[in-house]
């Protein structure tokens, strides 16, 4: 695949392929000779980012849909940098020994990349830190099971920003109040706003096991407790977005959620078999019940689009799902699209899947003031549809729905 081709990368997985190029060792033929070890270490770190430890076996299987490239080089380049995760099936059916070896060598080169990030900390938070990382390994003064490194350095990868922002403000993990915590959620929406919440109550109740902090500021707090009802979006901001969008998979996303509402997490799912062309609906899953969805003239011409733009670029995919990208079509797992590749869209847009979802509930809660009509038109919850509708109407008192 010629370099101009494959797929951009975050600065992180810039640095590492870097990194790796260089390390690479000189042959007669140059880096020519290494070009397909660097294309297919660019195409894995594409896929799954540089932040976290990549499974072994998902290396050895993306490498079997190409053309035969030594392995050795990029597996050994991730595990000295604690970004492989073994296959521990394979090592110990080698070798017992050896997977004993390779475990202590790994949860060392753990411990190393959780070192490098907390050095980013002062010295008083990072001590902090610390100590909720022994209590995860099951070194507090309550000894429980512990926990898997890999597991650590995700959830550290996730409370790191606010913690970030804390020591910016001169604070310490002593020094923080219900309104320091509120604050930080309120800055992140959904799934986000839950794994910090998550984190954060894993990290302030080891600390206060270890008699580290003084109190725990997230004891009684619900991340549900404040109720905020949707606001709707400027309508200037909803013209033009497909003109902004330069692939049909992402006008076609935009499309299901501005118009149908339809979550992105729940389009990436949607399998081909979905899609009824002559009835012209798509038939989902929500919530554990079958919902229909019937298409509009504009969602139709989008799906044409896309699915034309499908046919020329993977006629024969295996991947049963109706949205792919370049490395699902053929990955051997099958998985849906990454969430990360549909957002693309919406960045294109200005406006997150989140707020077109919210908006069109809302625009639709608007014309009125049945919350068993947005039930069946969206699928949602009756408590969502009651929320909205409480929103769009704030003059009619609706009894809540449990």
């Amino acid at each position: 695949m010629p370099p101009d081709q494959l797929p951009a990368l975050t600065p992180d997985a810039c640095a590492l392929l870097d990194e790796f190029t260089v390390c690479l060792p000189a042959t007669a033929g140059g880096q020519h000779n290494h070009a397909p070890s660097i294309q297919m270490l660019h195409r894995l770190l594409a896929y799954t980012g540089a932040d976290e430890p990549i499974p072994e076996r998902t290396v050895r299987e993306l490498a079997g849909l190409g053309p035969k490239i030594p392995l050795h080089r990029m597996v050994f380049f991730l595990h000295e940098r604690g970004l492989l995760e073994p296959d521990h099936d394979r090592i110990t059916a080698t070798s017992p020994s050896l997977a004993r070896l390779d475990t202590d060598r790994t949860d060392a080169r753990h411990h190393q990349a959780i070192e490098d990030k907390l050095r980013r900390l002062p010295d008083a938070m990072a001590d902090q830190m610390r100590t909720w990382v022994a209590v995860r390994r099951g070194q507090g003064r309550r000894p429980h099971p512990p926990a898997d490194f890999t597991r650590i350095r995700r959830d550290l990868h996730v409370v790191l920003p606010v913690l970030s922002g804390w020591s910016r403000d001169g604070l310490d993990l002593r020094e923080i109040t219900a309104a320091h915590v509120t604050s930080a959620l309120a800055a992140r929406q959904g799934h986000q706003a839950r794994g910090v919440h998550h984190v954060l109550l894993s990290v302030f109740r080891a600390l206060k096991q270890e008699r580290a902090v003084f109190s725990n500021p997230l004891a009684g707090f619900s991340l549900t407790t404040p109720v905020r009802l949707p606001e709707p979006l400027p309508s200037d901001r909803l013209r033009g977005l497909l003109d902004r969008i330069d692939s049909a998979m992402g006008r076609l996303a935009v499309g299901l959620v501005a118009v149908h509402a339809i979550k992105v997490t729940d389009a990436a799912r949607l399998p081909l078999t979905a899609l009824d062309l002559s009835h012209a609906t798509l038939r989902l899953q929500l919530r554990g019940q079958p919902h229909t969805v019937h298409l509009d003239t504009l969602t139709r011409h989008l799906l044409d689009d896309y699915l034309q733009t499908r046919r020329q670029q993977w006629p024969v995919s295996p991947n049963p799902h109706l949205l792919l990208t370049t490395h699902s079509a053929h990955h051997p797992a099958l998985p849906p699209v990454s969430y990360c590749a549909l957002r693309r869209a919406f960045d294109q847009t200005g406006i997150t899947p989140r707020q077109m979802w919210s908006d069109r509930v809302l625009d639709e809660a608007r014309h009125t003031a049945d919350p068993v009509h947005l039930v069946h038109l969206f699928g949602i919850n009756p408590g969502t549809a009651v929320r909205y509708v409480h929103a769009a109407h704030p003059d009619k008192a609706l009894p809540a729905i449990r």
